[in-house]
């Protein structure tokens, strides 16, 4: 009789504890045109890493929980192989940029040796026109025309090769901006990758998760920190499929939570699911698991940053009659 008894007690508390599971889910409060759903709060969150550097953690001065200001150094790695290589690839492009005035210099030498030369061209060709003159005249003698005629062919062939060094000239400075524009870019690659061994906060939020810990050797994508961002926060919850027809996106609700029992935060719903599902299986009896409904998000004015991440809370949403817009 005893068992019997006991067992009975152990039926209805179930039962209880299953009612106030899907009442906490579900429950209609307040007047008929409102709905009492609860969830927990989410907030965007970031997991943050290192890219491409690979180094040890000489630097990590905040801790779970503690909050952050956008742009706040958050980690540092030890850089000094990075720091050396931005010396490094400081040192080539002065180099370079020392080969371009050097290549410069040349093509004025070469320019001011062409201008020598086409000079005396012109003085070998007027030397050459007056002895083949009197020549014809049989005023100077045959050698006297042949070595003029020599003369202005190879002035032409000095003309001819200093040209082609002014052009080489020419082609070095471009070849010299190039290997500029390539240093250039190597030393601004190294500046990229030596900003990579900090590590700010892209955003205002509390540290959920920290990952790893000073003097630790990190690896490249491998997580440091959690960041969740509390100006943006949102209730998961969920309407069973006889009330969704009466909830409607932009609704506002009133959220409250166990943490500040006389504060209550205004919410709209952002988000409502497009399909059906089954009950979460935190409700633990099976005829409630089993009953459809529909996931949706209400978004949270979170100004005091009150409301955090994995917080349960309360949403009543006024409802629309049922079938009007």
């Amino acid at each position: 009789m005893k068992k019997r008894i006991i067992f009975l007690a152990v039926v209805v508390m179930l039962g209880a504890g299953a009612w106030a599971a899907y009442s906490l889910l579900f429950q209609h409060g307040g007047p008929a045109n409102s709905l009492l759903v609860s969830g927990d709060i989410e907030a965007h969150e970031s997991v943050l890493s290192f890219k491409t550097v690979q180094s040890r953690i000489v630097e990590l001065p905040f801790d779970e929980g503690q909050w952050v200001n956008a742009g706040t150094l958050l980690a540092r790695l030890e850089d000094h192989d990075y720091r050396q290589q931005v010396v490094v690839d400081e040192a080539a492009l002065l180099v370079q940029q020392r080969q371009l005035a050097l290549a410069l210099r040349n093509l004025e030498a070469a320019k001011r040796t062409v201008a020598s030369d086409q000079a005396d061209l012109w003085e070998k060709t007027i030397d050459d026109q007056r002895d083949h003159e009197l020549w014809q005249k049989n005023v100077v003698s045959t050698q006297t025309r042949d070595l003029a005629e020599t003369a202005l062919k190879q002035s032409r062939a000095v003309v001819e090769r200093d040209q082609a060094l002014q052009a080489a000239a020419e082609e070095s400075i471009t070849v010299a901006q190039a290997n500029i524009k390539n240093a250039q870019e190597s030393l601004k690659l190294a500046r990229i990758i030596l900003e990579y061994t900090t590590l700010y906060a892209p955003f205002s939020g509390v540290i959920l998760v920290r990952n790893a810990e000073l003097g630790e050797d990190m690896q490249p994508g491998t997580p440091v920190l959690t960041l969740a961002d509390l100006d943006h926060v949102w209730l998961r919850a969920y309407v069973n499929e006889t009330d969704i027809g009466r909830v409607r996106f932009g609704q506002a609700a009133l959220i409250t939570t166990d943490s500040y029992p006389g504060n209550k935060y205004v919410g709209r719903i952002s988000m409502i699911s497009e399909n059906a599902e089954f009950t979460p299986k935190s409700v633990e009896t099976h005829a409630e698991r089993v009953t459809l409904v529909y996931r949706i998000r209400i978004d949270i004015e979170n100004q005091s940053h009150e409301l955090k991440p994995g917080m349960p809370a309360d949403a009543t949403i006024e409802l629309s009659p049922s079938g009007s817009p």
